[in-house]
C-alpha cells in the first residue's frame, strides 16, 4: 500500500505544479483619480513602478461595452464625459455600418505600426461599439503620438493606463468598472451623512478625512503622493470612508451604503476573473480608486482563489 501511495504521488506531481504555474497574479494600483496641478507629477513613481513590474494586460475603471445595466444609467448619469460619448455613440451606429474584419485587423496590429487614419479610424470603431476604455486611450495617441504627452495632467488614465500600455507595446485596455448601484449609493450615503448630523458619526468622519489630508501633505511635497495612496493605513482609511465603516451608530441609510459600495467591488471583482479567465494573461495590472482597493482585493480572493492578489505596499 505504500509503494502504491508514493507511486500515485509521483503521479500527481505534474499536475500540482501545472496548477501552480496556471495559478494568475494581479497587480492593483490605487489611484486619486484627477490631482490638483500642484502635485500633477504624483503618477511618475506609480507609472515606473509599473513599467517594472511589466503586467501582459491592463484592467481600468470604465465601464465595458456590454454593460447594458450601466450604461442605461450613465447615459444620463454623473458623468458628462460619459454622458457625451454615449450620444457620440448612438450617432455613430445610426450613420456608419460596422467592419468587424476591418477592426480585427486594425485591432491586433501594434500601436506603433498604426496610421494616423487607422487611429482614427479605431477611435470610431471604439466609440461604436461603446468601449470607453479604448476610445479614450484611442484619442490620447490620436493627439500625442505613440510616444504620449511629455507633460503630466495629474490623471490616472492620461498618467498611468494610457502611457503604460504606450510604452509596454500593450495595444489594448480592459474596462471592468460597474456603475449598476452608484445612484441609489450616492443617495444612502447623503442619507447616512444627515443621520451623522445629529448623533456624532459626521464627526468621525471629519477627522478621517481631516486625518487623510494631512496625512497626504508631506508625500505630495516630495512627489511621493502615489505611493503614500497606496500605503496600507490610507487605503483602509479610505475603504472605511466611502463604506460608511466609521458609523458607529447603526441605520437603514449607512447600512444600505455600505452594502452598495461592498456589490459594487464585488462585480468589479467578477467583471476582472470573468475577462481574465478568458484569456492566457498571468501577470496583469488593475488601476482603479484607491477607495476600492481594499474590497476589491478581498472580493477577488474570495471568488476566485487561483488568483494571487498583490498590492504595492507589499512589494
Amino acid at each position: 500500500m505504500r509503494i502504491k501511495a508514493i507511486i500515485l504521488i509521483i503521479m500527481l506531481m505534474p499536475l500540482a505544479l501545472c496548477a501552480q504555474q496556471e495559478k494568475k497574479e494581479v497587480l492593483i494600483v490605487g489611484t486619486m483619480h484627477n490631482v490638483p496641478s500642484i502635485v500633477k507629477n504624483s503618477y511618475k513613481p506609480l507609472l515606473k513602478r509599473a513599467l517594472e513590474y511589466r503586467p501582459e494586460a491592463i484592467y481600468v475603471e470604465y465601464i465595458m461595452p456590454n454593460d447594458f445595466e450601466s450604461w442605461s444609467y450613465m447615459k444620463d448619469g454623473w458623468s458628462v464625459g460619459y454622458q457625451e460619448f454615449y450620444k457620440l455613440s448612438d450617432s455613430l451606429r445610426t450613420a456608419i455600418i460596422f467592419d468587424q474584419s476591418e477592426f480585427s485587423r486594425l485591432s491586433r496590429k501594434k500601436v506603433e505600426s498604426l496610421s494616423s487614419g487607422e487611429v482614427s479610424l479605431l477611435v470610431e470603431l471604439y466609440a461604436y461599439q461603446r468601449d470607453y476604455a479604448n476610445y479614450a486611450f484611442f484619442r490620447y495617441v490620436q493627439q500625442y503620438g505613440v510616444g504620449g504627452s511629455k507633460k503630466s495632467f495629474g490623471n490616472e488614465n492620461t498618467d498611468l493606463s494610457f502611457k503604460l500600455a504606450l510604452q509596454l507595446g500593450i495595444n489594448k485596455l480592459y474596462g471592468i468598472d460597474d456603475q449598476h448601484t452608484v445612484k441609489l449609493y450616492q443617495q444612502t450615503l447623503s442619507d447616512c451623512m444627515k443621520y451623522g448630523e445629529s448623533n456624532g458619526d459626521t464627526d468621525i468622519l471629519k477627522k478621517l478625512d481631516k486625518k487623510d489630508t494631512r496625512a497626504s501633505i508631506a508625500p505630495a511635497l516630495i512627489g511621493r503622493l502615489g505611493w503614500h495612496i497606496n500605503t496600507p493605513e490610507s487605503l483602509n482609511r479610505k475603504h472605511t470612508i466611502h463604506s460608511a465603516r466609521y458609523v458607529t451608530q447603526e441605520n437603514s441609510a449607512c447600512s444600505n451604503c455600505t452594502e452598495y459600495w461592498d456589490e459594487r467591488n464585488a462585480r468589479i471583482a467578477g467583471n476582472l476573473l470573468q475577462q481574465l479567465n478568458q484569456t492566457d494573461y498571468g501577470k496583469v495590472i488593475v488601476i482603479i480608486g484607491a477607495g476600492h482597493v481594499v474590497g476589491l482585493k478581498h472580493e477577488l480572493e474570495k471568488q476566485s482563489p487561483n488568483v494571487r492578489v498583490r498590492l504595492l505596499y507589499e512589494e
